[in-house]
């Protein structure tokens, strides 16, 4: 490891921006779906199914990701996944069939971006123990704002210079900061050595892992849960507000993101500190504000779809984003709490690939009830899948935390590193 103590936050500054740029890239894409869906005369169901199958791509190839990341350089892997996934959001731009646009921008680009999610968490963790939580919620910023410019840019650029020159700009940028990374970035060397002593991750192992374990699959359940309203929300959120409420293209991609993510950066900032806090003496803690969170969102999810006063769209936006990110701030410090370190990764990769798997569904299923109910009763409907999700999780608080939590910070209750069956 570094022996400058200040380094774990350069790692920080490092990953954040990366991250910023990956959602940067995600989003402009949902909000560009108008042009995009104009100019290559695309139904609302096949405009779905793109996002459907990013999805599908990403969640099949990040278990494998996960385990690669245990036993490879992390950094490699963070630095390798953005200069790809960056050429592919260039190549998006020319793209002029829907064939081609499901290659380079669901499999090319959900293929890069699936190698990064577990590296880059993993990563960040090995360097903040005490500090987990805050650097966590501040890493979560960069998602907020990643997608919050990006559908001021995106919907700016396309109006002006049309959607391809959108994709040519935001993977120019990746390309470029991804050199950056090449050079600042390094692996956490105290993590990687005792990793070398243990024997090898075994690849079934690490997918095992996740299922044997009640609150780790708890929270995957969960974040599936949070995934699928998520997915659905940022694919059709900015169409919803062009064609209900007849904003322009930029202003119906910002207005989308903005009161949604600035409330939720608010909120990841408290909800990180505090967690560190609480997570002192009563770590199931973070599971019980991550349970609130989800079920504190609900009712303005609803709010958002059904009022047609444009303010009170708003008000939903900013309690939606606001209560959401209770969930986001703890999400990896949980799973980290109950996973032993070898699989840390693995596990990682399995709960991205069942959370995105299930999401996938959502764009598709919004799209297929667009013309049939409309956006507002189909985002309504997503209130519900919050609500299961939450109660679920206060029963893991509750009943299962501490004694998965006992078993990876008393070593000598049990044996992970020799075998799983004996979780």
């Amino acid at each position: 490891m570094n022996k400058n103590k200040w380094y774990k936050w350069e790692v920080l500054i490092l990953l954040w921006f990366a991250f910023f740029i990956n959602q940067a890239d995600r989003q402009a894409f949902n909000v560009l779906l108008p042009l995009i869906k104009s100019d290559l005369h695309l139904s609302d169901v096949e405009i779905g199914a793109i996002a459907t199958v990013f999805n599908v791509v990403y969640a099949f190839l990040v278990p494998i990701a996960g385990y690669v990341g245990d036993l490879y350089s992390r950094k490699w892997i963070v630095v390798l996944s953005i200069l790809f996934w960056s050429v592919a959001t260039m190549f998006t731009g020319l793209a002029n069939t829907l064939l081609v646009l499901v290659f380079v921008r669901s499999i090319a680009t959900g293929g890069g971006e699936a190698f990064f999610g577990p590296a880059n968490y993993t990563l960040l963790a090995s360097y903040h123990k005490e500090t987990r939580g805050l650097a966590m919620s501040i890493h979560q910023t960069s998602y907020y704002l990643g997608i919050i410019l990006s559908g001021f840019l995106a919907g700016y650029i396309g109006q002006f210079w049309g959607w391809r020159a959108t994709f040519y700009l935001f993977g120019g940028v990746g390309l470029v900061y991804g050199f950056i990374m090449m050079i600042r970035l390094k692996d956490n060397d105290r993590v990687s050595n005792k990793n070398k002593k243990i024997q090898h991750v075994k690849f079934l192992d690490g997918l095992k892992i996740l299922f044997k374990i009640r609150t780790a699959l708890a929270l995957t359940i969960a974040f599936s849960g949070l995934i699928f309203v998520l997915v659905g929300y940022l694919t059709w959120s900015p169409t919803y507000l062009y064609e209900n409420f007849g904003m322009s293209l930029s202003e119906a991609g910002f207005n989308s993101m903005f009161y949604v993510h600035i409330f939720a950066f608010g909120g990841v900032i408290i909800a990180g500190k505090y967690s560190d806090k609480i997570a002192k003496r009563n770590p199931e803690k973070r599971l019980l504000m991550q349970g609130l969170g989800l079920l504190c969102a609900a009712p303005f999810i609803i709010l958002m779809s059904m009022t047609n006063l444009l303010l009170l769209v708003y008000v939903g936006f900013a309690g939606f984003g606001f209560a959401r990110s209770f969930f986001d701030a703890n999400t990896y410090s949980v799973l980290y709490d109950v996973i032993p370190i070898k699989y840390q990764s693995s596990a990682s990769g399995v709960m991205l690939m069942i959370g995105f798997g299930v999401g996938s569904l959502s764009s598709v299923i919004l799209g297929y009830l667009k013309p049939i109910v409309g956006l507002s009763f189909g985002f309504s409907l997503l209130a519900a899948v919050w609500v299961i999700c939450g109660i679920l999780l206060l029963i893991a608080s509750k009943y299962w935390f501490k004694s998965d939590y006992e078993k990876v910070n008393n070593p000598e209750s049990l044996n992970y590193s020799n075998d799983t069956n004996q979780i």
